[in-house]
């Protein structure tokens, strides 16, 4: 790795311990620095400011994300399993910030933040992980409504970020009820997206479809409905 990536990398982690100890709000870009080892000047550098370290954060976890999870489910075919894995793949490089994604959550939480994951700022985070499950599915055996098929990796994003945020409010040890959560929703949203193809259940998921495509649209392009 450069030593830019080094130092970089070496930010990022500082910060996300003192954001765990002291609070995001708490924590100063001077007691990164310091913390880090390196000068005010040379972190700002790096990152113009706070919100640009979480920022930082979350582009190492998808890029560490998608490495792992494209590595375990090359070779796999069944729709279900590869789903399954790329969320537990998610959990395992997580794991290590989960203390710190309580503090995180009281920030992202406002969809004006910055830190949101829907935000503006979030997008090249936010493309990774739609990306990747696309892959999912187009590495897969899921026959499914084409309509659909080219909304499913959005939908799939959304239900990881309900994993996501259970995962943040989950106490349990290693957090094994998040794990017991993907276990058991991931058969029946492939279930659901199975039934898709079926002739009888194509209106419903194109009414589906249309919905997402409706509420994806801009304020000023939105259709008018009563």
């Amino acid at each position: 790795m450069a030593k830019s990536e080094e130092t970089r990398s070496l930010i990022v982690a500082t910060a996300l311990r003192l954001f765990a100890e002291n609070g995001y709000d708490r924590t100063t870009m001077r007691a990164i620095a310091g913390e880090a080892g390196v000068s005010v000047g040379n972190a700002y550098y790096y990152f113009a400011s706070k919100d640009q370290l979480i920022q930082g954060f979350y582009d190492e976890i998808a890029k560490g994300h998608l490495t792992m999870a494209r590595q375990a489910i090359e070779g796999e075919r069944d729709f279900s399993e590869r789903l399954k894995t790329v969320l537990l793949t998610w959990l395992d490089v997580a794991e290590p910030y989960h203390r710190f994604g309580t503090q995180l959550f009281v920030n992202a939480a406002d969809p004006e933040s910055p830190l949101s994951p829907f935000s503006e700022e979030s997008t090249p985070a936010r493309e990774s992980s739609v990306g990747l499950m696309r892959d999912v599915i187009d590495g897969s055996d899921a026959k499914l409504d084409p309509d659909l098929r080219d909304e499913l990796p959005d939908l799939l994003w959304l239900y990881q970020m309900g994993v996501v945020l259970f995962w943040v409010h989950d106490r349990s040890r290693g957090q094994k009820r998040s794990r017991v959560l993907v276990e058991r929703t991931v058969p029946l949203i492939a279930r659901l997206v199975g039934l898709s193809r079926l002739r009888v259940l194509r209106p419903v998921s194109r009414e589906i479809v249309s919905l997402i495509r409706d509420l994806s649209k801009r304020d000023d392009a939105a259709p008018d409905r009563v």
